[in-house]
């Protein structure tokens, strides 16, 4: 069916990123970027289906050319860390044909981008097996084209200038007018041992010297009106919603009832936790019979997902179904009993596995100190050992008594820095890391432990609600049933229990699988009797019934006694 999946990014050299290497994955062909000379060659690449370059009219026709459009762009951006290109990844309805996505594609780009002044390079691609995953690719030029087809500044330098103690920033254009009307530009003077901002003339009346001859300015300068747009949230949203709207009108119009929406579960009012993207490595690591931590995340949330539909779906039937009859009213708290009993026990999973990650976390980040201490030990070490070579080296041979105190000092460095490499192989062995991992990846998986937990807590507090919701449903019945016969309600309960229980322990093993704990079960069976107070309701109802059941024994013996007589 159709999915909602738009993705953003920026193309940038400050991330190791070009926009020919972009454009030519994309069109899996083959280009030289003109700027460091790398020639990148995606020809290999199977799942291109369809590409083509739209240019807005004030555009040169030669930029039709993708190699051409993006070598220009690279060479018009001089920075290390220049934001070269946008790019947009969207997943393509599975409903609609390659003719129709075309269509689809045109419409959204030409109307959204092509319209706005943007150069845009698009390319589907429908890997193999075909219709498994299509998406396609978008890549946008981020500099604004003038009416001759020349790239604008993305950028304006602005000068933070003075006149009678206010401050106003001006671009260069600008301060010519206002220069005129008494605005000067600051410059640092030496003001004793200080540098401080002031114009010309408040210097000259005090006779300061300047200290740089570079006037006071913004950090960034002014942004163009047109990029400054381009980059903000709020056209990114409505770059969302409108993939939203034209992917929903080409359905529509082709016949299909499938809808997408880019709004987020929480504005849509959906109780739902999202999945989180998984990523190609993670996948790879699943196929490969090793455990990924994201997408075993995400079958807890899936799972915890189908289990909520359900019981969402079952709440709703008892608020319909309840009637003012003992057993309808004994067959919904066993319900809503059972709904209980898989939140306990989702809200035990899901705190079983905080508890393994903070256990990991707790082992992680003592060891990311010591492998950091190993390594600033190994790299003094080194640097010291390195030190009495050099002095050993260029001493002369008549001072043989320092000679040997070196040479016993250099071999104690060595076999030290020997222990401190080997108690670094061994503590990266134990946590299966490569020898020649880094900090990093120690961060990394730290990082990824401390995000998936904040996951898991939003999920602990989603079902915590649900309990709550819950609890007081079962309380509102309650207080509805205070007219019955309180012990006939507990033994028609009693007789609906187990199978309420066994229903409620298959649903739970067919969402978790194997990961199903009958340990977890037991506990959250625990957890619903302590939270319903049954343990106390059980000795007085079991009394009453005994009480019960020797008043009927005696009103049958006095009734036989009268038979008699």
């Amino acid at each position: 069916m159709a999915i909602y999946h738009l993705e953003a990014k920026v193309v940038s050299r400050g991330a190791g990123r070009s926009a020919c290497a972009a454009s030519a994955y994309l069109s899996c062909s083959h280009i030289l970027n003109d700027y460091d000379g790398v020639q990148h060659d995606y020809t290999r690449k199977q799942g291109l289906v369809w590409q083509e370059v739209f240019l807005p009219d004030m555009a040169p026709p030669a930029w039709q050319d993708r190699e051409v459009l993006w070598n220009a762009v690279e060479e018009n951006e001089k920075t290390k860390d220049s934001r070269l290109a946008r790019e947009f990844v969207v997943a393509l309805p599975i409903e609609l044909s390659l003719e129709q996505w075309q269509t689809l594609l045109t419409d959204f780009v030409q109307n959204q981008f092509v319209a706005d002044g943007m150069c845009a390079d698009l390319a589907i691609h429908d890997p193999d097996p075909p219709g498994h995953n299509p998406h396609a690719h978008i890549l946008l030029t981020v500099r604004p084209l003038d009416e001759s087809g020349k790239w604008q500044y993305k950028t304006e330098k602005e000068y933070l200038c003075s006149r009678d103690g206010e401050e106003r920033g001006f671009t260069a254009a600008e301060f010519k007018a206002a220069q005129a009307d008494g605005w000067e530009k600051q410059y640092q003077y030496k003001v004793g041992r200080k540098k401080v901002y002031m114009t010309p003339s408040a210097a000259e009346e005090h006779g300061y010297e300047r200290a740089s001859k570079y006037p006071k300015s913004t950090k960034y300068g002014r942004q163009n009106p047109i990029s400054e747009r381009w980059n903000s949230e709020e056209q990114l949203l409505i770059w969302r919603k409108a993939w939203a709207d034209v992917t929903n009108k080409y359905l529509e119009r082709y016949g299909h009832e499938e809808r997408i929406d880019h709004r987020s579960f929480v504005e849509r009012g959906i109780d739902e936790q999202p999945t989180i993207h998984e990523g190609v490595i993670a996948r790879a690591l699943e196929q490969k019979g090793i455990v990924s931590d994201r997408c075993e995340l995400n079958r807890q949330i899936k799972a915890d997902n189908r289990l909520l539909r359900e019981l969402k779906a079952q709440f709703k039937k008892i608020t319909e179904a309840v009637k003012n009859t003992l057993p309808a009213i004994a067959e919904a708290l066993e319900k809503l009993r059972e709904n209980m009993l898989i939140f306990c026990y989702q809200l035990g999973h899901i705190r079983s596995s905080k508890k393994q990650m903070t256990g990991a976390l707790n082992i992680l980040k003592p060891n990311l100190a010591q492998y950091r201490s190993l390594v600033q030990q190994i790299k003094e070490t080194t640097k010291e050992r390195k030190s009495l070579l050099a002095e050993k080296k260029s001493l002369p041979a008549i001072h043989f008594v320092r000679h040997r105190e070196l040479a016993s000092k250099i071999a104690e460095l060595t076999e030290k820095l020997e222990e401190l490499k080997s108690e670094k192989a061994m503590l990266l062995h134990s946590l299966e890391y490569p020898e020649d991992a880094t900090s990093d990846i120690f961060q990394r998986q730290i990082d990824r432990y401390e995000d998936n937990l904040k996951r898991l807590e939003a999920q602990e507090n989603k079902y915590a609600g649900e309990l709550e919701a819950a609890l007081s449903e079962y309380a509102e019945l309650k207080e509805q049933a205070s007219g019955f016969d309180s012990l006939q309600l507990y033994l028609e309960r009693k007789a609906l229990r187990p199978d309420r229980e066994k229903a409620a322990a298959q649903r739970i093993e067919a969402a978790y699988g194997d990961k199903f704990s009958w340990w977890l079960m037991e506990s959250g069976l625990r957890d619903v009797s302590g939270y319903l107070d049954e343990y106390a309701q059980e000795k007085t109802m079991d009394r009453e019934l005994r009480q019960r059941r020797r008043s009927e024994r005696l009103e049958r013996k006095m009734k036989n006694r009268d038979m008699e007589r």
